[in-house]
């Protein structure tokens, strides 16, 4: 009986496609968020996991339609001091080629799959946006009522300088605040701070 090394092994072909597809939400939201030419190095992380998952499925967990249910991961070591990387790997440079544009197929697959996801939802990732912008942070509590909606509120952990009808998570009328503060403003008083910080 041959057990698994780790869980993982025992996630579906499904589960692990949406893996892929979440961890190239964030760069894909950025993208549509600030354009193409505003994508920061942020995302690098996440396109490396991507990456080693779609290889793990087609060279290791044999979930590749066209090499099948074979393991082509030998560990020979890297190639180094004039060895071929056939020589070092056991695989044909077709068998690489075929490894390289399955791995392409799922990246690109699950790439597009998240920006469809991205697209239909727009009006919550630019409700989440805001909430970013004007929290810097967001916990599931927000994220459910994004999810539902309805306006998030400021996170649970959100310090106790929050004005009231903030803490109940309806929208707040920022402007119409900031010209009464303003008008009760004496001449000599330094300019009125921005919302209040998280401690």
């Amino acid at each position: 009986m041959f057990l698994p090394e780790e869980d993982r092994y025992s996630h579906s072909r499904r589960r692990l496609e949406s893996q892929i597809a979440t961890l190239y939400g964030g760069r894909i939201a950025e993208q549509f968020i600030f354009g193409e030419d505003a994508v920061t190095t942020g995302a690098s992380n996440d396109i490396e996991r991507a990456t080693e998952l779609a290889r793990n499925m087609v060279t290791k967990w044999g979930l590749s339609d066209k090499l099948g249910p074979l393991s082509y991961s030998k560990e020979a070591g890297e190639p180094f001091l004039g060895r071929s990387t056939e020589g070092a790997s056991g695989i044909s440079g077709a068998t690489a080629k075929t490894i390289d544009e399955e791995v392409r197929a799922l990246i690109d697959r699950n790439y597009e799959h998240a920006e469809q996801i991205l697209r239909d939802n727009m009006d919550k990732l630019h409700a989440m946006t805001a909430a970013l912008m004007k929290y810097e942070t967001i916990d599931v509590g927000q994220i459910d009522a994004i999810m539902e909606g309805r306006e998030p509120g400021p996170p649970a952990d959100w310090g106790d300088d929050v004005p009231p009808a903030d803490q109940g998570g309806g929208a707040v009328d920022t402007d119409a605040a900031n010209r009464s503060s303003s008008s009760q403003q004496k001449p000599d008083d330094p300019p009125l701070s921005g919302p209040a910080e998280q401690h």
